[in-house]
């Protein structure tokens, strides 16, 4: 089964997925915000590269559009 990119899970333990994240950095949160909202980055800690990663590509990426 292929999932749009969006819909790529990031957090194995809590099932967060990279749209929930990116809604949630647009509203303002930082990734400690995201950790308690979802329960991401709260189990295995497998995922925390990745999100930071995708935090700071969203972040670059505001700060382009501006």
């Amino acid at each position: 089964m292929n999932t749009a990119p969006e819909d790529e899970v990031m957090c194995q333990c809590s099932g967060t997925r990279k749209s929930n994240i990116q809604a949630l950095f647009e509203q303002g949160m930082d990734i400690e915000a995201i950790s308690r909202w979802t329960g991401a980055l709260s189990g295995c800690g497998g995922c925390e590269w990745d999100i930071a990663e995708f935090l700071e590509t969203l972040g670059e990426q505001k700060k382009n559009s501006l």
